[in-house]
């Protein structure tokens, strides 16, 4: 048997659940574009989730694919984002934003958080200069929730940056690749309708999130949702087949699934962490969700490498490495133990 993989939320391929769902649909003819009875489902079970009955939801393919379409929908060509450094359209995504004429305009983060104050900041320096007019404009705020990083928005931060943002005319767009993973964490404060009520527009991430593929867009911003469905057209982003998607978001918040198993990944990542903990092994941040980034010797990280896939992540000053642990709804207990077990004998 080969090693065991802690390096992403994304190594298998779907919860039986979805697998399940999908087979059962298989052969029923419908209506294509996600326009078929499926994907009205999984947005009526969204809105209701997210307490947002006047959103539109759209389903995409990826989450490149969902950032790269939102951004589009919503700048002007001559404006741009708000993205924290480590943020993944900065440096993740092959320049899919630039690519498309909208710059990132990244600014400085210790956590993988942006805050009020610095978006404030940022933004009345553009627009206190005289010759702003030669800038590039500054019209969005991109976020994630939890961060590239693993470290969570709180409640009272999401709604600081959300009325920074309103002051400003700035829309505030929410990456949930991992969101079910943010809401399930012991550490979070705010539940679905808090954060639908501090943002303009979020998606709630299938990918990472037990689906084969596929993130829901949820625009609650009434000035993003015109044409939507043309633009993501535009960028490739509207599946023929759109049902695919509608099947696997339907399962996915039916029953609560789409909690119990992000919570299950939580809890085997804070074993993790608490185990690396004990060790004196120090993080990278202070991570309560499904990502710890630790700080590993290369020895330590030879050591570990030896039964598990792990992710080096960077490499840090002194010869140290940045190494993520990673779980997910899949994750095996038994082989968290396994882990634990060769952290204890380092």
């Amino acid at each position: 048997m080969g090693k065991y993989f802690f390096t992403s939320d994304y190594a298998e391929g779907c919860h039986p659940k979805v697998l399940e769902a999908l087979a059962a649909a298989n052969m029923e003819q419908c209506t294509g574009y996600g326009l078929d009875p499926f994907c009205e489902k999984a947005r009526a079970l969204i809105k209701e989730t997210f307490a947002c009955p006047e959103a539109d939801v759209h389903f995409l393919a990826g989450g490149t694919q969902a950032n790269l379409t939102v951004v589009c929908a919503a700048l002007r060509p001559h404006q741009g984002v708000y993205v924290a450094a480590t943020g993944h359209p900065n440096n993740h995504e092959a320049g899919a934003l630039e690519h498309q004429g909208h710059r990132v305009l990244t600014l400085p983060t210790a956590d993988g958080k942006l805050y009020a104050e610095q978006v404030d900041a940022a933004y009345r320096q553009y627009a206190e200069d005289p010759f702003n007019e030669h800038w590039c404009q500054p019209k969005m705020v991109y976020i994630s929730q939890p961060t590239e990083v693993g470290s969570l928005y709180l409640k009272k931060e999401l709604e600081d940056l959300y009325e920074v943002c309103r002051r400003h005319g700035l829309y505030l767009f929410v990456d949930g690749a991992r969101l079910g993973y943010a809401l399930t964490s012991p550490a979070c404060d705010f539940s679905p309708a808090d954060l639908a009520a501090n943002c303009d527009v979020f998606y709630a991430g299938g990918t990472k999130c037990g689906l084969l593929c596929g993130e829901a867009v949820v625009l609650l911003n009434d000035a993003l949702k015109p044409d939507f469905r043309t633009i993501a057209k535009q960028n490739g982003a509207i599946l023929s087949k759109g049902r695919l998607l509608g099947v696997q978001f339907a399962a996915l918040f039916t029953d609560g699934l789409y909690f119990k198993i992000c919570g299950a990944a939580n809890k085997e990542a804070l074993r993790i962490k608490a185990a690396l903990g004990a060790k004196g092994i120090s993080f990278v941040t202070d991570s309560p969700t499904n990502q710890q980034f630790a700080i590993l010797t290369p020895a330590q990280y030879e050591a570990l490498s030896e039964n598990f896939e792990l992710g080096l992540t960077e490499y840090l000053p002194g010869g140290l490495l940045n190494v993520r642990f990673c779980t997910s709804w899949a994750t095996d207990p038994a082989q968290t133990d396994k882990l634990i077990a060769a952290i204890e004998a380092l």
